[in-house]
């Protein structure tokens, strides 16, 4: 899929990007579902859909509207990620699963903006990382 089918903002190209992104975050979700996470595979590809949504929304607002823009994206996504943050005495989970929302904010925003190839990688990587990094002794 090349970022041109995007550019022409019609409503059909604006679904595909929004499927795009939904199916992207699936494998990050599928993992963090596996292993019981705080967020799983409702949310993840849930993220992806609202930060491309968020993005799409204003591809005609000019640039620093869009900058704006994915700030706040940002900020809300700390926002999800400090609550799948917990501690448990000296133990604290959820910090991968964290940085799994922040990746896939990161994936929506690329393909909001048409960077689908940098979508696929973050994706790719993120999942690679959970699925086969060995885990901490918290098991994050």
């Amino acid at each position: 899929m090349s970022s041109k089918i995007l550019a022409d903002g019609g409503w059909l190209s604006h679904l595909i990007a929004l499927c795009f992104a939904y199916g992207l975050a699936i494998p990050i979700g599928w993992n963090r579902e596996r292993y019981a996470r705080s967020a799983g595979l409702r949310t993840f590809p849930l993220v992806a859909v609202a930060c491309c949504g968020f993005v799409e929304a204003a591809e005609h607002m000019g640039a620093d509207a869009m900058s704006r823009i994915i700030q706040g994206i940002v900020g809300g996504i700390g926002f999800i990620g400090a609550g799948a943050i917990l501690r448990h005495g000296e133990s604290v989970t959820g910090t991968a699963t964290a940085a799994s929302v922040l990746a896939t904010g990161a994936v929506g925003i690329a393909v909001g903006v048409g960077e689908l190839d940098i979508a696929v990688i973050i994706s790719l990587l993120t999942f690679v990382t959970l699925r086969w990094m060995k885990h901490g002794k918290d098991g994050t």
